[in-house]
């Protein structure tokens, strides 16, 4: 499991500061403003090589020696950051091989931002020698108490074409197979004659007249993008470390695809930091048949994500108006309250440090609509108000700080799948539907959970922290985590499993045994038949028995038709299709514990079923009550339990107290029937 190097000693709010965008006049006065407002922290810096830099060679640090200073004297604390996610024009022209390249081997040309690949050796000693000088100049400075590595790394493109990406790719291939023949092998290289007999044939995936890319040689590229990634965010972290001060932190921000951001965090930073953007939830351009995503509340689902790479993370941007570039991305501004909410969405779901983007909004560029605290005229507002407020809620949620979450159940994943997911799109159409409807139940029925990364260090210790474990979609599956799996079932922990399971080896192959596979012993289950379920003109259902009551559960996108082996209990049967009268969910014991097999995708139906049969559904229902719009989210430590209420909802929502509790807010006492206004929090300690 990962742990991390620093942690917060109090709840600390920031925001993101771009002093280059500013006259040097109203430095001291936004300082002022911050620090009246309760903002203690800022980020700076992350796109201003040129300043730094201006042309190869020259290096200039004035213009942030000055600003630097006057945070120190003004008692303002820095993040610094490197600005590699932004190479300078005069680099890019002198060196157009540090640019990235669509697939069609078009360059991507300067303009915009992340331009530039991971692997050119040129992009390389360029950005080393500049942290080597910017850390050597600023890394004592006393103003600052943390450094970020460049800027959400995989963010807007996490795909790379270049010539030195497909030198980088032939050296990671050598290094994982050895041999063009255990690579062939690996690649199912005899299919479509794609068998290689020289290193030099091999590319990273380019354009067929079909459109399709090996899916072998596909899950090995994500492997390698990931890879190229953590190198280079290493590469930064070795020179920072030989410089900073004793105390000081290193960090990214993000949390973006193609990338082992677990590895990332434990083996390059100190802690983690996440860009959250709930408003997303609420875009204008947002696909209507999307409806029932529970919108910006959306995000808890990303921040449990978080979680689950440093359990006691930042918020490195924080929404604080309606966001969007002058290309895309239009969204409203956060209605009175959202602010406030979003930010303890944040808090609620472990975040101790939360930084608002930004001070005040971009009057030139491409995210003038990227709105921050302040509006383009400086003035005080209501969202000034409302950040003067939360620090005085953070004041009185001290005790919270590095408090653990409480989880009802864990919800397993591992990056071989879900970037198998991406590769295949039969996987990716049920994992996708399943991550959803799994937080869905978990949300309405207030039955919260933690996300778990199989991981190579990952022990049945860790596992057996959880009483139950859904492992959604395990299609690919590895004897390693086949007996893991087996070790804590075993020891009597509860493992549900979906449809598909066992289905791949490593390397993406269909594995020639009876699925699901490698499971199959645990399950105590044979899939003889299977097929993507069909939808709206037969929508699948099952009837479920058990908790003294009948249910007819949903079974959605894929259907495995299951049938028991000896001493398999069946949970549910097939209502419809062809299969009717067949298993649809069965239960099979395994030493203490015992393994539950669906054979479909998760509904938030079929999941609150499962919850309410495995008798953990609602676990904070002897304290509190509430309308499933409002979001119920337990942190405890030391000995002291703290709940966070949270009202997603335009409109006034009830719950209901079931013993009397301390508001954390103002210290008063308050039990029975309450009501939240709308987008209120609430947090008190039980």
């Amino acid at each position: 499991m990962n742990t991390q190097n620093y942690q917060w000693n109090s709840m600390t709010m920031g925001t993101c500061y771009y002093p280059e965008h500013w006259d040097k006049k109203l430095w001291e006065s936004d300082l002022d403003r911050m620090l009246d407002a309760g903002i203690s922290v800022i980020r700076i810096a992350e796109f201003a090589w040129t300043i730094m830099e201006p042309e190869e060679g020259r290096y200039d640090f004035s213009f942030f020696d000055e600003f630097l200073d006057l945070c120190e004297k003004k008692g303002m604390n820095v993040i610094f950051c490197t600005p590699t996610a932004t190479p300078p024009a005069w680099l890019t022209e002198k060196y157009p091989e540090t640019l990235n390249a669509r697939k069609d081997g078009v360059m991507l040309r300067h303009g915009g931002r992340r331009h530039y690949n991971y692997n050119s050796p040129k992009y390389r000693e360029l950005c080393t020698a500049l942290i080597e000088r910017e850390a050597q100049h600023y890394g004592q400075h006393p103003a600052i108490i943390g450094w970020q590595i460049d800027n959400e790394l995989n963010c807007e493109t996490n795909e790379f074409y270049s010539e030195a990406d497909t030198a980088a790719f032939r050296v990671f291939l050598q290094k994982k197979y050895g041999t063009l023949n255990a690579l062939n092998e690996a690649w199912g290289a005899v299919f479509w004659n794609q068998t290689y007999t020289d290193w030099q044939q091999v590319y990273v995936p380019r354009p067929g007249n079909t459109g399709a890319v090996n899916p072998h040689q596909h899950l090995d590229y994500i492997r390698f993008i990931s890879e190229s990634a953590v190198c280079f965010c290493d590469m930064q972290a070795q020179i920072l470390r030989k410089y900073k001060k004793p105390g000081d932190f290193i960090t990214t921000n993000g949390m973006f695809g193609h990338l082992d951001n677990h590895r990332m965090a434990g083996e390059c930073l100190d802690f983690y930091t996440y860009d959250s953007y709930p408003d997303f939830g609420l875009a204008l351009d947002r696909d209507p048949k999307t409806a029932k995503d529970l919108n910006d509340r959306k995000w808890t689902k990303n921040l449990t994500e978080v979680r689950s790479i440093c359990p006691h993370f930042g918020i490195m941007e924080q929404q604080s108006g309606g966001n969007g570039w002058t290309t895309r991305m239009e969204a409203p501004a956060p209605r009175p309250g959202q602010l406030t909410l979003w930010a303890m969405q944040s808090v609620a779901q472990g975040a101790d440090f939360v930084s608002f983007f930004r001070w005040r909004t971009a009057v030139f560029g491409t995210e003038i609509y990227w709105h921050g605290i302040l509006d383009y005229d400086s003035r005080d507002n209501r969202k000034l108000a409302e950040v003067k407020e939360l620090h005085n809620k953070l004041r009185a949620l001290e005790p919270v700080c590095g408090a653990e979450n409480t989880a009802a159940f864990g919800v397993l994943d591992d990056y071989d799948n879900l970037w198998d997911a991406e590769v295949d799109v039969w996987h990716g159409r049920f994992a996708w539907a399943s991550d959803l409807e799994i937080f869905a139940a978990s949300e309405l029925t207030h039955t919260p959970y933690d996300k778990i990364y199989l991981r190579n260090n990952t022990s049945a210790e860790d596992l057996r922290k959880y009483s139950v474990l859904f492992y959604p979609h395990p299609v690919i599956m590895t004897e390693e985590r086949a007996a893991l799996l087996k070790n804590y079932v075993s020891e009597g922990g509860t493992l549900v499993v979906g449809c598909r399971a066992g289905l791949k080896d490593e390397h993406g192959h269909c594995v020639m045994m009876p699925q699901p596979g490698l499971l199959a012993e645990l399950t105590g289950t044979d899939v003889r038949d299977f097929t993507f379920a069909s939808g709206a003109e037969e929508p699948v259902t099952a009837r479920m028995t058990g908790s003294g009551q009948t249910a007819h559960i949903p079974m959605p996108v894929y259907n495995d038709v299951i049938t028991p082996l000896e001493g398999t209990q069946v949970l549910a049967t097939y209502d419809n299709s062809y299969y009717a009268g067949e298993a649809a969910l069965t239960e099979h014991a395994v030493g203490r514990g015992r393994v539950l097999h669906l054979g479909s995708a998760f509904s938030r139906e079929n999941t609150e079923a499962i919850l309410r049969y495995l008798g953990i559904l609602s676990p904070f229902a002897e304290l509190v009550t509430a309308d499933p719009e409002i979001e119920l989210v337990m942190r405890e430590k030391d000995g002291r339990k703290f709940l966070f209420i949270l009202n997603f909802a335009a409109a006034e929502k009830k719950y209901s107290l079931k013993k009397e509790m301390r508001r954390m807010y103002d210290g008063a006492a308050e039990s029975g029937d309450l009501v939240l206004p709308p987008f209120g929090t609430m947090v008190y300690e039980v």
